[in-house]
């Protein structure tokens, strides 16, 4: 294929046009077919095998849409593909479908070492990917693979050992398997890199030229993003051959999914909580997604919400696998219809049915926008998308409606009772800020077990921080009344004979060592009676004192051992400046009890 522009048309009833991308060194195809042409094709015209035909129809997936009429002859005859689309457009299947016709099964000579690789910048999208590949090899023994962060590894590198064809997994842990020698990247054929603007965004290209860097040099490569920035694009000319560019959409239709009504309001911190319990109240409205910019406001809208009777989840980076993993099972089986999200947890969510999608702060540009839209209006559905902009944010939001060419230059002020905030969104104009008891007919999150995955966790759900915080102070003051502790100090002779006279009867045991009044040494130890903290023991040390002399009370020693006129004042705690307070044995317990809590805080909050 020479750099000068070409036509190619194809035997199928889809014609296309093959132009040059001079930036690039690419070749560009875009859709240039009757759509109504379009929707009488079926997999079967593209040269999918019959088996594969059928676990899609078995799932109701009969005819492709465009991105996957484009991709699959191009796929399936090994060109090197880099190709474009909205998110929501079928892009999975796109590669999917590919990698299940031409690999092959334990029956048919594979030697159990993987033959394609997908690599995904997420552990949802890694998820969401192998069941979009299992249900496409569903006819064929196909054996899937999928690797990530957050769970243990003995499984992983047992299914590994074991023999697989296809695996799907994250940068991180495939660069882990590969360095422990429990993956093999000698036999992979096909590379699919899915979501790459995402691998950029989050620093993964790096290890993903490491991971390329152990693939044979005469593979397949498929490419796939939203977006195409610079990095994404000279990552593709330094591992791909001469790639087709495929983009599924003319050149002047707009990158947001027109099945998706679009509104953007100007509201106020104060009161978008107010005004996003409205919008959960829309006419309509079935599972729901809300986005923002941090884990932290993702905890706390989420925990808003289920205050003012909402089935809400959030997930986030700081959940541990397990949690993040319950919540989507949840969200997907409807026991919560709102899911709070960050931009990079949400990444991979393929969640049918999510009718409403609400940025709840403005996203950073437009390809965050993109793929938070892209979560409603999928595969030819339709959705709402609402976004909050506040007065701070109103020039980032400038920028990105006019990268994306919206109609939304001046969002308009709203309010939580702003009359066009329910007439666009078909709000009940009785709608408050709390969910009628009447409308709360969903389980909750609490109905969903969480899955030991027996990789740790790194998170805790709101709610149950305290009840952990409860129970560690409480083990590290059990740990803390078992113990012995010796405390050693010099003091005068009438000091000692005092706090001989005062262990008598509070429990504690003093020894004096003979010598000069200088040297006289008092050995304090709580006995075990004392840590255990009887009822006789507590009060007998809580009424009792032991006291020392003052300097002038040392001179007033007589050869006798008693004291003439003894100065009282109250013994030091250790590592206390010698203020006068009594410090009785009960109260010594207690400082060590709250010594082991703030430890137990410390290495908690570590």
């Amino acid at each position: 294929m020479s750099d000068t522009a070409q036509e190619q048309t194809r035997s199928d009833p889809l014609s296309v046009t093959a132009t040059p991308l001079t930036t690039t060194d690419t070749t560009t195809i875009a859709e240039q077919a009757d759509p109504t042409e379009q929707a009488k094709l079926t997999f079967a015209d593209l040269g999918v095998r019959a088996e594969t035909v059928e676990a899609l129809a078995a799932a109701g997936i009969i005819h492709p849409f465009a991105i996957q009429e484009l991709t699959l002859p191009l796929a399936l005859a090994g060109t090197d593909i880099i190709g474009q689309a909205r998110t929501g457009t079928g892009k999975t299947l796109g590669f999917g479908i590919p990698l299940v016709q031409k690999v092959l099964g334990p029956a048919e000579g594979a030697d159990g070492r993987p033959q394609a690789l997908v690599v995904v910048p997420t552990r949802e999208l890694c998820v969401q990917v192998t069941a979009d590949l299992n249900r496409a090899g569903a006819g064929r023994a196909i054996r899937l693979l999928s690797v990530y962060g957050g769970r243990a590894y003995e499984p992983q590198i047992s299914a590994l050992r074991a023999g697989v064809d296809i695996v799907v997994g994250t940068p991180g842990r495939l660069l882990d398997l590969a360095r422990q020698h429990a993956l093999d990247l000698g036999a992979v054929a096909t590379l699919v890199l899915d979501e790459a603007d995402e691998m950029l965004d989050l620093g993964f290209l790096p290890d993903v030229e490491r991971i390329v860097a152990l693939l044979p040099p005469g593979r397949q490569t498929m490419l796939f993003s939203a977006t195409m920035p610079g990095p994404v694009i000279a990552l593709a000319r330094r591992f791909m051959i001469r790639p087709v560019h495929v983009t599924a959409e003319q050149p002047d239709e707009g990158r947001t999914v027109p099945t998706t009504s679009q509104h953007v309001f100007r509201a106020h911190a104060l009161d978008k909580m107010e005004v996003l319990a409205r919008v959960l109240q829309a006419g309509g409205r079935g599972l729901s997604m809300v986005f923002v910019r941090t884990r932290r406001t993702a905890d706390k809208v989420a925990e808003d919400l289920s205050r003012r009777g909402f089935a809400a989840a959030a997930v986030h980076g700081d959940l541990g696998q397990g949690q993040r993993e319950q919540a989507l099972r949840a969200f997907r089986s409807g026991k919560v219809d709102v899911l709070v999200a960050t931009d990079v947890a949400a990444r991979g969510i393929d969640v049918g049915g999510v009718t409403h999608v609400v940025n709840y702060q403005c996203p950073e540009d437009e390809s965050v926008y993109l793929h938070r839209i892209g979560r409603t209006g999928r595969a030819g559905g339709s959705g709402v998308a609402v976004t909050f902009v506040d007065w701070d944010d109103l020039a980032r939001w400038q920028l990105v409606n006019k990268a994306l060419a919206l109609p939304f230059d001046e969002p308009l002020e709203t309010y939580s009772t702003s009359p066009h905030l329910f007439e666009q969104l078909e709000i009940p104009t009785e709608a408050t800020g709390v969910l009628p008891r009447a409308a709360r007919t969903r389980a909750g999150l609490a109905a969903e077990e969480i899955e030991d995955l027996g990789g740790g966790r790194r998170g805790r759900r709101p709610g149950r921080a305290a009840e952990t915080r409860d129970n560690d102070r409480e083990t590290a003051r059990q740990a803390a009344a078992t113990r012995t502790r010796t405390r050693r100090r010099t003091r005068g002779a009438g000091a000692a004979a005092a706090a001989a006279a005062g262990t008598a009867e509070d429990g504690e045991t003093a020894e004096v060592t003979a010598g000069d009044a200088s040297e006289v040494t008092e050995l304090v130890t709580v006995t075990d009676a004392a840590a255990a903290g009887t009822a006789e023991t507590d009060a007998a040390v809580t009424d009792a004192e032991v006291t020392e002399l003052t300097a002038a009370g040392v001179d007033a020693v007589e050869q006798d051992g008693e004291v003439s006129s003894p100065a009282r004042r109250r013994r030091r705690r250790r590592g206390g400046r010698g203020g006068s307070r009594s410090v009785s044995g009960a109260e010594t317990l207690d400082g060590l009890a709250d010594s082991g809590d703030a430890s137990a805080e410390r290495a908690e909050s570590a």
